[in-house]
């Protein structure tokens, strides 16, 4: 094990173009979704919805938030309308399995999508019985990342010491709050940041550009 990492116990993981690369476009059929949404929501066309789900995603840190917060919508009907996809396009990643058996401690998802979405994902990759806890955006009293209110539910939910553990994750602003708590953060740079321009790079420890390969390489190998 790299020395950088020898100290960490408990191993957090983002999903969504975290966990499967960003190019499969798995995330792109929930965009489309969304549009659809917010579409028949406020009877927009489809650039108009872009703007509003643009609007919401910057302002409030999801679509869904900001549908929540400025337009009163049923939150689990969205979660349960987006993630309505196809996941033919992923299978199982054998290599990204055998990295994720090696590493000591536990490890856990922490998305802002929810948790049955997340376990269909999960279970396509063939790697949901790695993970000893799944933290979702409802267990996140639906508050997404970057809000702190989050991160320390799933630290104190799951006894989580922030000194010990490190969070891997593909938008580089959810990593700023987890440094603040003390843990170590791993940003995967694989295309998918959808924040503005400029990423802040002073709360990221390591940058990557695959998760499976990193995992190999944590340990001296090659996926």
């Amino acid at each position: 094990m790299q020395r950088s990492f020898a100290h960490v116990t408990d191993w957090i993981f983002d999903l969504d173009n975290t966990l499967y690369p960003a190019s499969t476009g798995l995330f792109t059929q929930i965009d489309a979704r969304m549009n659809a949404y917010i579409r028949r929501l406020l009877d927009v066309d489809e650039v108009e919805a872009h703007r509003v789900q643009k609007h919401h995603f910057h302002t409030h840190g999801t679509t869904l938030r900001g549908l929540t917060v400025e337009h009163g919508i049923d939150p689990h009907d969205f979660l349960e309308d987006v993630h309505n996809i196809d996941l033919e396009i992923i299978g199982p990643d054998e290599s990204l399995a055998r990295g994720l058996g090696r590493l000591p401690g536990r490890k856990f998802i922490f998305t802002n999508g929810d948790a049955p979405y997340a376990r269909r994902v999960l279970g396509r990759l063939g790697i949901e019985h790695h993970f000893h806890g799944l933290h979702d955006i409802v267990a996140a009293d639906l508050r997404p990342k970057p809000d702190p209110h989050g991160y320390e539910l799933m630290c104190k939910r799951f006894d989580i010491a922030p000194q010990k553990a490190v969070l891997v994750e593909d938008m580089a602003k959810n990593l700023k709050p987890a440094k603040a708590l003390g843990m170590t953060t791993v940003w995967v740079d694989n295309g998918s940041e959808q924040a503005l321009a400029r990423v802040d790079t002073d709360h990221i420890d390591e940058t990557i550009a695959d998760v499976g390969d990193w995992l190999h390489g944590l340990f001296g190998e090659q996926a």
